[in-house]
């Protein structure tokens, strides 16, 4: 076999591209959540309370938030949606969680803006769908009282396009004019093409109306991976306006999870993206906030963002002699996401720390070492013993029936030592 040629260059890293888009702000009394632009990529939420639930619904806000949501869309679909979101946002300020709030508004968004102004300023953000904002003549009126809404209070707008909710007369107009072309297109490329324009021609259009361009954000939402990645590449080229990225209705489990990394991993690794929503559809007992921990991974595992500590962990084999590497990860795991709302403000740095938990000796020490601390617990025929070692070097070993209590205070030792030392050093 003939010897293949050393190349002289060194392998490429691979890294995200940058992003070439405007920066909006989504403000909040002192909290500006900047989007787009040199800003990192953000996570939104949304709840799924009735939004008159004024308690309810700024609990779960709250919870979305604490588990790393930068901004919470809420619905708000009728008067008595709209009279209670200032009593949300009052909730929130006297528990001193100050999250943007995004009104979601579809068919009658116009009035509610216009006739509930309290509801107007509590709110950071506006989301606006061109497909349902009305018809014919209407449309650019009630389209331009939302707008109209957002230039006088100052607030940022997200034009939302659904493919299930598509502007039907454009819809109609661009297959007219596919069916005289003579080689006509696809129908879902003529589907991306309203999609696209709708967006577009309605951010434009929002900015002949007054509203600081700057400040629009835009998305283009399909349930397809493969349509959503077609649709994002064509938006980016024809405008540089900040877009939100997500796979809607993605589903529930794993399909949803791995449907929407998959989409979002391949836009954000092209530099198309400012804002991501992981869309879950809960399973019964699940958290709402799961769908927040989701694009905190997409982000993290791309090296875009830090969010918490991550845990490596072997998936098991027959080395391997029970689930305890896997409890204990678990556990450990569920500990720190825990402990970061707390630790997030009492030990700056702590998201970057890295912890393994192996279950034999194969890889279990090398990777150890590679973590600021790490486990490496006995597998089949190993000697019933479990060295740790802490930033590279072999500092003890545990043995007996409570290695997971005392591998997680140590973990806990070594946060406090190293990270709340950073927290007390002078500035």
């Amino acid at each position: 076999m003939q010897d293949l040629p050393i190349t002289q260059q060194p392998i490429a890293i691979a890294s995200p591209l940058p992003r070439k888009s405007r920066q909006a702000r989504v403000v909040w009394r002192n909290n500006v959540v900047t989007v787009g632009g040199d800003a990192p990529v953000r996570v939104q939420s949304m709840t799924n309370t009735d939004t008159v639930d004024a308690v309810e619904t700024a609990i779960q806000v709250r919870q979305l938030a604490q588990a790393g949501s930068e901004m919470v869309r809420i619905t708000v679909n009728t008067p008595e949606a709209a009279a209670a979101v200032p009593y949300i946002r009052e909730q929130l300020d006297r528990m001193g969680e100050y999250v943007p709030l995004v009104g979601d508004f579809h068919y009658n968004g116009h009035r509610l803006l216009t006739e509930y102004p309290a509801c107007a300023e509590a709110l950071s953000k506006y989301r606006i769908n061109p497909g349902n904002v009305g018809k014919g003549e209407k449309k650019d009126k009630q389209f331009g009282q939302m707008i109209e809404a957002a230039a006088r209070y100052d607030k940022a707008v997200r034009i939302g396009v659904n493919w299930g909710s598509l502007d039907q007369e454009l819809m109609a107009r661009l297959m007219d004019e596919n069916s005289r072309r003579a080689q006509p297109w696809d129908t879902r490329q003529v589907m991306f093409e309203a999609l696209i324009s709708s967006a577009v021609d309605s951010a434009r259009l929002a900015e002949s109306m007054g509203l600081n361009g700057d400040n629009i954000i835009l998305s283009c939402k399909v349930s397809g991976v493969q349509d959503l990645i077609s649709v994002y590449r064509a938006l980016a080229q024809r405008c540089d306006y900040a877009l939100h990225l997500g796979l809607t209705e993605a589903g529930m489990g794993t399909k949803g999870t791995v449907a929407s990394a998959a989409a979002l991993s391949v836009l954000l690794q092209e530099g198309i993206g400012d804002t991501i929503r992981v869309s879950l559809t809960p399973q019964p007992g699940e958290a709402r906030t799961q769908e927040v921990v989701v694009a905190s991974e997409i982000l993290q595992s791309l090296g875009l963002r830090i969010f918490v500590p991550s845990v490596t962990a072997c998936p098991g084999c027959g080395r391997t002699t029970s689930t305890t590497f896997q409890e204990l990860a678990k556990q450990i795991d569920d500990y720190l996401r825990g402990q970061m709302p707390l630790w997030r403000m009492k030990y700056p740095g702590v998201e970057a720390m890295k912890v393994a938990v192996m279950g034999c000796i194969v890889n279990g020490p090398g990777e150890s070492k590679h973590a600021n601390i790490g486990i490496s617990l006995p597998g089949t025929g190993e000697a019933p013993a479990a060295p740790v070692y802490i930033d590279g070097e072999k500092a003890l070993t545990l043995r007996g029936e409570r290695i997971a209590e005392e591998f997680q205070a140590l973990v806990e030792n070594y946060v406090a030592r190293t990270y709340g030392a950073t927290a007390a050093a002078p500035a």
